[in-house]
């Protein structure tokens, strides 16, 4: 039988968790994806303890397939700008399709990337297919798209719980960033997310959210 350990989770009344979830709500109904950023720094220690957050998540067989790699340095930041912005080239010359760049259109975005260097920070996550034992023996991993997926989630919600702005950005492929990153083939890059303060003016696409009836369904006892 697995070792286990008492659960820390004291039990709120309903009240108080309908203001939590309320409180939360709002904080993250704020969030909104940023594209125009500042060049102003950020504390690495706030990065640090979103990642530490993102990597509380939930994992298949508590493997945790994840690997963060936090960028700060100018020279490392141009050259995943270069290399990312050869890939965008590519995709908006012709390889997404007219459908899918009629879909981006609302949006403004083209192949020019300046947010991958004026943002103080740019955190590459990515998912390990296999890891090893402690023999060095490889081990498959498992259900990891979504493990990682989950904890891109919550690193996201931290940052912006502190107070930064964050850009989901997925060149396609995204092979370089393993040869930037120095990342073995067994990763694979999942996203490549801009974090810092928004620049001054900053403005966002005038979109709306789906409503809660187009995306919450019931099935309760009558």
């Amino acid at each position: 039988m697995a070792d286990t350990v008492a659960l820390a989770l004291d039990r709120k009344t309903d009240a108080e968790m309908q203001a939590e979830a309320q409180k939360f709500f709002e904080l993250m109904q704020a969030r909104r994806t940023v594209r125009d950023f500042s060049a102003d720094p950020v504390d690495p220690e706030i990065i640090r303890l979103a990642v530490r957050t993102a990597a509380t998540a939930p994992s298949g067989a508590n493997q945790q397939p994840w690997s963060f790699v936090a960028i700060s340095d100018p020279e490392t930041k141009r050259a995943i700008r270069l290399a990312a912005e050869e890939e965008e080239r590519a995709f908006y010359d012709g390889r997404a399709g007219e459908e899918w760049l009629g879909a981006l259109a609302h949006l403004g975005t083209d192949a020019d990337k300046p947010f991958l260097e004026t943002a103080p920070w740019l955190i590459v996550i990515f998912g390990q297919r296999w890891g090893t034992d402690a023999q060095g023996r490889k081990v498959k991993h498992y259900y990891v798209p979504e493990s990682v997926s989950i904890a891109i989630g919550l690193l996201i919600a931290s940052l912006h719980a502190a107070g930064l702005a964050t850009l989901t950005h997925t060149p396609s492929p995204m092979g370089f960033l393993n040869r930037i990153c120095d990342r073995p083939d067994n990763e694979k890059p999942f996203v490549l997310l801009v974090a810092g303060h928004p620049a001054e003016n900053a403005r966002v696409p005038a979109i709306s959210r789906k409503t809660e009836d187009e995306v919450l369904f019931w099935k309760t006892a009558s």
